[in-house]
């Protein structure tokens, strides 16, 4: 999610749990920064557990 428009930038899949402190490259070549991690309950029968990261540019 854009933490500027709140708007989502594109799905990913983490191995792990995103530290917030971190930054990584999206799809389009944009340096990102964690602002936040939203996590979500899981549906029901399920496990896994949407998660919403908010991003801010590296520029």
């Amino acid at each position: 999610m854009n933490s500027t428009t709140g708007q989502p930038i594109q799905k990913m899949t983490f191995g792990r749990m995103p530290k917030p402190w971190g930054s990584f490259t999206l799809e389009s070549g944009e340096l990102v920064a964690i602002d936040r991690v939203d996590v979500g309950k899981p549906a029901p029968g399920k496990v896994i557990a949407p998660v919403a990261v908010w991003v801010t540019s590296k520029k």
